[in-house]
């Protein structure tokens, strides 16, 4: 996968952050890729296989289970990793690859990756 990103801005450099991320890691029906997608106002979680190029398991704050939450946008994310682990165990995942997307892994990405290793999943 060569990608090749020009320019300048936060976009751009998470993009290629991202880029370089994914020439070492990649999904198999093994041990699947949990991918971590984060917005200023949500966050998504999905756990994929990249040899079908299918999505297994999703969860994310936009989701019906989140309407009543009142909280920080971490402890949402918090919620997000434990509630993405328990469908992955459902579906019998047991350990997945953590792609940070691009991302620090601090604040809210750090705290999905927490509650996805708190719901039972290996990282």
């Amino acid at each position: 996968m060569s990608v090749k990103i020009l320019g300048k801005g936060k976009k751009v450099a998470l993009k290629r952050r991202h880029a370089r991320i994914r020439k070492r890691i990649s999904g198999t029906p093994e041990l699947p890729r949990l991918v971590v997608t984060r917005s200023n106002r949500h966050m998504v979680a999905q756990i994929v296989d990249d040899t079908k190029g299918i999505t297994l398991v999703s969860e994310s704050t936009l989701m019906n289970d989140f309407k009543g939450f009142e909280g920080t946008k971490t402890e949402a994310a918090h919620k997000v990793g434990e509630m993405i682990a328990k469908k992955a165990l459902d579906a019998g995942i047991t350990a997945v690859v953590f792609d940070r997307g691009g991302n620090k892994y601090h604040g809210r990405v750090a705290a999905v990756a927490d509650g996805a290793r708190e719901g039972g999943l290996a990282l």
